[in-house]
């Protein structure tokens, strides 16, 4: 018998920091603090996790653009930030994102559990990230170690545009050769993730406790009272809702009764 998730869908993409590894999406947010620490101009752990999602020289620029980080970099530096201060600080980001990244690379609970249902269910499984595919090799490995494996992956730069842009959607679609788009699911923790999934037509589902919105590790979260817990987590979830989420869900480990759930409304 045919699976009723397969009767809707053919294909899952996955981010990775936040959705599926590094509960928290704790890897680019320290990187990109000591990155801007060493350039003389530090920003708070808000600043770094706004913009979250995009392919990192995006990112940067987009934190630059903040008035207060603006000012702080004049400050330094005696000048507005340009195209030579993103190139300077995305340089200088390398090195502690690559540490940090496999340093961050243990899986979400339930990660795996839930490929293997979606697997066994008949589904593709598609990947996308912010950091280049130089980075990813390592975390590939790390990944697979545990047990995930995607399909596919796109990763920043092998676009001409990164996220919102749905291109990297597109172009594991035509590599994978799954159409139309609404039988794509794009599973995403940060607004531009789940922007980019809007923009391309697909059921966008928003993961609001592991990811970039609420910002803890599971052990930090959990820890929290329960009240505080849930009020973090609700924010989060608004502002996916806010970004275009067709569904929320706490992580990864809640996708496949969603999709069932979906999947059994559909004509």
């Amino acid at each position: 018998m045919t699976s009723p998730i397969a009767r809707a869908f053919d294909l899952v993409i996955f981010d990775w920091a936040g959705t599926m590894v590094d509960f928290g999406s704790r890897a680019p947010t320290l990187a990109l603090m000591e990155a801007f620490a060493a350039q003389g101009a530090p920003i708070a752990e808000d600043e770094a996790r706004t913009g979250m999602g995009m392919a990192k020289p995006d990112h940067i620029r987009t934190i630059l653009d903040m008035p207060r980080v603006a000012t702080a970099w004049r400050a330094s530096h005696g000048r507005s930030p340009d195209a030579a201060a993103i190139t300077s600080i995305f340089d200088g980001l390398r090195r502690p994102l690559f540490a940090e990244a496999k340093r961050c690379a243990t899986l979400v609970p339930g990660a795996v559990e839930t490929v293997a249902r979606l697997r066994g269910a008949g589904l593709q499984i598609g990947s996308s990230t912010g950091y280049p595919r130089s980075m990813m090799r390592s975390i590939l490995r790390l990944a697979a170690s545990q047990g995930y494996a995607p399909d596919h992956l796109v990763c920043a730069g092998e676009t001409p545009e990164g996220r919102p842009s749905p291109l990297m959607i597109y172009k594991a679609c035509a590599d994978l050769g799954v159409w139309p788009l609404s039988r794509v699911v794009k599973v995403d923790d940060a607004e531009a993730g789940v922007a980019e999934g809007r923009n391309a037509g697909c059921l966008t589902i928003g993961v609001a406790a592991s990811g970039n919105g609420v910002g803890l590790t599971q052990e930090a979260l959990m820890a929290l009272p329960a009240a505080e817990r849930a009020e973090r987590v609700a924010a989060s979830g608004a502002r996916l809702r806010a970004a275009g989420a067709d569904l929320v869900i706490d992580s990864v480990a809640d996708l496949v009764p969603a999709l069932e759930a979906i999947a059994a409304k559909a004509p």
